[in-house]
């Protein structure tokens, strides 16, 4: 891919990030590659693992700083989606996988934008699936097989945060290089950028 290709892929990435053109499907997508037994043991139990998303904490404290995202994601995302116990029942299952995972729920917030435009049923070019975009070949590789499954809220929202956590462990913490293996162009600044652009609009007040 040239210079010129680059940049001007680099340009669309930073429209649909800003929101000014629509959305497509933008996985790149995941690279199929073997798994040692002990990696493909641990994803699948991370992924079968069938607790629901309902998050529980030590002290109240905590239950307050959850509730005001809660409430202030609610607002935003409105937009995005109208319908009140499906816009909740979303943000209480991506804070409960994000944070399973280790991961933040901005940043998932983020990548979900990027991947699929906050679309269930989104479906790429390349086959991936749902919010964000997982590649059917997960499905075989530590799941029960049904791809049709990648478009269940939780499932979907479950094997992309395994996912992206296993590649960040891959990365030795590198965000940066963890992103760009997620969409398949592990290297180029384009997808990540996007993906970081978007964490920032779904960080709280004060969060940087």
């Amino acid at each position: 891919m040239g210079p010129q290709e680059l940049r001007r892929r680099g340009l669309l990435l930073a429209a649909l990030a800003a929101g000014w053109l629509p959305r497509p499907s933008q996985a790149g997508a995941q690279v199929e590659e073997p798994l040692i037994d002990s990696v493909r043991s641990a994803l699948s139990a991370a992924v079968a693992n069938s607790a629901p998303p309902k998050p529980r904490f030590d002290d109240v404290e905590q239950r307050l700083v959850y509730l005001r995202w809660l409430g202030e994601m609610s607002e935003r995302l409105k937009r995005r989606k109208s319908e009140t116990q499906t816009r909740i029942e979303f943000l209480e299952t991506i804070w409960y996988e994000a944070k399973r995972a280790g991961l933040e729920p901005s940043l998932v917030l983020g990548l979900v934008q990027v991947e699929s435009g906050f679309r269930k049923y989104a479906i790429s070019s390349a086959g991936a699936r749902g919010y964000m975009q997982v590649m059917p070949f997960w499905a075989k590789s530590i799941g029960d097989g049904q791809a049709s499954r990648l478009f269940h809220m939780q499932t979907n929202l479950r094997f992309g945060c395994v996912i992206l956590r296993h590649y960040l462990d891959r990365e030795k913490g590198d965000m940066f290089l963890a992103l760009g293996r997620y969409n398949g162009s592990r290297g180029r600044a384009e997808y990540p950028d996007a993906v970081f652009a978007c964490r920032r609009q779904w960080l709280m007040p004060g969060e940087r």
